[in-house]
C-alpha cells in the first residue's frame, strides 16, 4: 500500500474526531442522535443457546441493573422515518466499566442487519450494525420487538407513555449470516429523572474484556463518539 494511502487511513479518525467536536459544538447537542428519552430499566441475561459465544456476560445467566434510551437520529417531525436509536448501559458494578450496547432500526434478515433502515415506529428489530470479534468469530447484536410487549408508538413522548405498562425487547446476538439467538431481554421502567443530553455512551471503549468492535466502521464510530463527547464535557462512564 502506498505511504499516502496509509497515511489517509490513520489520519481520517483523528479528523473524524476534530470535525465531530466542531459539529456538535456548532449544535450544542450530540452530533448523533440528539433528540431521546432516558429510562432506568433492567438487563436479564438467559445465557446464549447453543455454542457459547466465548463472553462470560452473554454465556452465563445474570441480573443487572441497566439504563435505556431511546432516541432519533436526525430528528424528524414525529410522523416522518428516521433512523430510530436505542442504547442499554449495563451496569455490572464492582468497579467494572459498564457494557453499553447501541443499536439502530434494520431489518432481521442477515443482508439487511447490517443497514440502518428509517422506520416510523419505535417497536421493531434494531442492529448493532458494527461488528464485535470475540477469538476467531465476528458477532452482531439485536434488541428485537417481544410478543405481547406494549406498542412503543411513533413518537419519544409516545415511547415514555408506553413504559407505563413495562415494555421489554429481546436481545439477541448472530453471525454475519446466521440466525439471531435470544441470551436475555431489556426491561424498560420509569423515566430517568438526570438529565438526558448529559449521558454519553461509549459503544466501543465500554464492552466486556472478551469483546471489541472491528473494521472501519468501528473507528470511524469511536471518533465520532469521542468528538461529540469532548465538545460537551460529557464522561462516558457516569
Amino acid at each position: 500500500m502506498p505511504a499516502r494511502h496509509r497515511y489517509a487511513i490513520a489520519a481520517a479518525p483523528v479528523l473524524v474526531e476534530r470535525a465531530s467536536a466542531a459539529l456538535a459544538r456548532l449544535r450544542g447537542a450530540r452530533l448523533l442522535h440528539p433528540a431521546g428519552r432516558t429510562f432506568a430499566g433492567g438487563v436479564t441475561i438467559w445465557g446464549t443457546p447453543g455454542p457459547p459465544t466465548g463472553v462470560a456476560l452473554l454465556d452465563s445467566p445474570g441480573r443487572f441493573p441497566a439504563t435505556v434510551r431511546f432516541s432519533k437520529g436526525m430528528p424528524t417531525p414525529a410522523s416522518w422515518p428516521d433512523v430510530l436509536g436505542l442504547a442499554v448501559r449495563l451496569h455490572r458494578g464492582d468497579g467494572e466499566r459498564p457494557f453499553d450496547l447501541l443499536v439502530s432500526s434494520s431489518a432481521a434478515a442477515p443482508l439487511l442487519r447490517h443497514l440502518p433502515l428509517p422506520r416510523r415506529r419505535f417497536a421493531g428489530t434494531y442492529s448493532s450494525i458494527m461488528s464485535y470479534r470475540t477469538g476467531h468469530r465476528r458477532l452482531w447484536f439485536a434488541a428485537l420487538a417481544a410478543p405481547g410487549s406494549p406498542d412503543l408508538g411513533r413518537s419519544l413522548a409516545e415511547v415514555a407513555e408506553a413504559t407505563a405498562d413495562a415494555p421489554w425487547l429481546v436481545l439477541a446476538v448472530a453471525s454475519a449470516v446466521g440466525r439471531w439467538r435470544p441470551f436475555g431481554q431489556v426491561t424498560i421502567g420509569r423515566r430517568d429523572a438526570r438529565e438526558d443530553a448529559a449521558l454519553a455512551f461509549d459503544p466501543v471503549g465500554n464492552l466486556p474484556a472478551e469483546l471489541r468492535a472491528v473494521g472501519p466502521l468501528a473507528r470511524l464510530r469511536d471518533a465520532s463518539y469521542r468528538g461529540s463527547r469532548r465538545a460537551r464535557g460529557a464522561s462516558p462512564v457516569s
